[in-house]
Formats: structure tokens, sequence, C-alpha cells
């Protein structure tokens, strides 16, 4: 993959938190620890997954993919922001930015497909129990994880094409840690209105129609909930939707704060800590809140730990 951006500029140098140059080993230590739990945890979510057969279920089957998609867009991100850290050169060439960003932005748009899709699939079992297996046939899971990562491919390929055929002929030091759109944009010396207009409409389309599937599924699902006569059976039913509601709540939350507003609006210190939050620690809480809310997950997990220690 290769960018013609017309430019002097060969490489972009992070300055990530040098602004702290006493944290520098306590943050690498911190984002390390981060980074091998969210590893452990998506992994582990996906092998118990695959060996369990009692999650041999759409809701899982997308729970997979979702783990899948953590752990890409946060590898994306973590391990060059460790390696600035510890190494005195913070530099990376402007197509490997260009790939980084590319990589990090088809994850995080087919997450926000994958997340409607799961909405839909609560949607389907609550609302019509007696049709799930049917509706939610295995080729129609499929078929909406394909999608999901169409889609995201799309979005990226048009962002990265637009964004990195700008000229960058001023500096090349990116106020951030990893190749993101507000830091590359503010570096550029061309006119970046139309590609502004560009981003904010690619970036809203993809979020508020993956929202209003969203919103959408949970309004008929509150209305099938609020018909449970009894206050146990209520609850019962709104625990199955809990995990990914959180999930939605957290993800939707910090990528709206992100990328929903003008470029002119951001504040690169304030944006730091806040894509810190959704690059690293979303994809580090997500098998947490998945499994410490979900009983099947911890059955799950304690068949297969008592699978290993009976097979000793």
């Amino acid at each position: 993959m290769v960018f013609r951006n017309h430019t002097t500029v060969k490489e972009f140098i992070f300055m990530g938190f040098t602004d702290y140059p006493e944290l520098q080993i306590p943050l690498f230590l911190l984002f390390l620890l981060i980074y091998v739990v969210t590893l452990v945890g998506n992994l582990g979510m996906i092998i118990l997954i695959r060996i369990d057969s009692r999650l041999h279920t759409p809701m899982y089957f997308f729970l997979s993919n979702l783990s899948f998609l953590d752990v890409g867009y946060s590898t994306v991100i973590a391990p060059r922001m460790l390696i600035t850290f510890v190494m005195d050169s913070k530099a990376i060439p402007f197509n490997q930015c260009a790939v980084q960003f590319f990589f990090f932005c088809i994850a995080v748009s087919s997450e926000c497909y994958l997340l409607a899709a799961m909405a839909y699939d609560r949607f389907t079992a609550i609302c019509s129990p007696l049709m799930y297996s049917v509706i939610m046939s295995r080729r129609l899971c499929i078929l909406l994880v394909v999608i999901a990562y169409f889609c995201g491919f799309i979005n990226s390929i048009v962002q990265t094409s637009l964004i990195f055929s700008l000229s960058f002929c001023h500096s090349n030091v990116i106020n951030h840690f990893f190749c993101d759109v507000p830091p590359i944009l503010k570096l550029s010396c061309s006119d970046t209105f139309i590609t502004d207009i560009i981003h904010f409409t690619f970036s809203t389309i993809v979020v508020s129609t993956t929202i209003l599937i969203i919103l959408v599924s949970y309004v008929c699902i509150l209305a099938a909930i609020l018909q449970i006569n009894s206050t146990e059976g209520r609850y019962k039913t709104f625990s199955t939707c809990a995990s990914h509601l959180t999930a939605v709540t957290i993800f939707y939350g910090t990528v709206i704060f992100m990328y929903l507003r003008p470029s002119s609006n951001f504040a690169m210190e304030q944006d730091k800590v806040v894509s810190v939050f959704y690059t690293l620690v979303i994809p580090m809480l997500n098998p947490l809140i998945y499994s410490l809310r979900n009983k099947e997950v911890k059955d799950a997990l304690k068949r297969a730990t008592q699978r290993k220690f009976c097979s000793q």
C-alpha cells in the first residue's frame, strides 16, 4: 500500500507522553500490563468459545469476532507505543503510519457494525424466541460478520486514501502516540476543509447507522421485557443484554467524543487520554464485561479448568 502525498515528509515523529519524562517507565509498565491482559483475555475468550460446544451459538460467534477485533486494533497501536517509551527513536515512516491508521480504522469501523449485529441478535432472541434458531442461522451470522468487515474496509480505504494524500510540508511531529485523524490533519499544509467534511460524513454514517440499529433493537427489547409479568422474569431477560449494553455505552461514548466533532475543536492533550481509553482500556475491559456478567461464560471457564486438572 503506497500513498503519494507530494511532500518532503518521509516520516513522522510521535511526541507521545514525552511531556512527562519521569513517568516514562511507570507508563511503559502500566500499558504493557494492559496490553498483556488484553491479549490473554480476548484470546482466552476466543479459545474458550471454540472448545466449548455449549457456546456455539450466534451470540458467542459474534463475541469471538469482537475479541478478534479488540486484539487487532490494540495490537496495531500498543507495540509501537511501548517502543517509544524505551527507545530514543520515536519515528515512524510515512507509509507505515498510513498502514497503522488503515488497520486501526478497519477494526474500529467493523466493531461498530459488529455491535449492531449483536444488538439484532439480542432483539431476535428476546422478541422472537421461538423463531430464534431459524432466523439466526449460521449462514446469516456469517453474512452479518462479513458485512461488518466489508463496511469497515470500505470506510478505512476511503479515509486512509483521503487523509494520506494531503500535503505535509511543515512539521512532522505528531502530538499523539499513534497515527490518528486529528493530529495528522493538524500537520497538513493542504486545505483540509473537504477532507474534514468527508471524514466527518463517513464517521457519522458509520456511527449513526449502527446506533440506529442498536436503539431500535433495544426499544423493541424494552417493550418485550415490560410485557413480562414477573419482576424476576424481567430481570432475567434483561440480564442477557446487560453485558452488550455496557460494552456499547463505553465504546460509542468515546468514539462519538473523539470523531464526531470538527477538527478545530480537538484538544490534543485531552484526546490522548481519551485515546488511551478506547485503544487500550476498552479492548481489555470487553472480555471482563462479558465474563464477569455472564453465567454461561463463567460455567464454560469452570468446565475448561476442570478438564485441564482432570487430564493431568
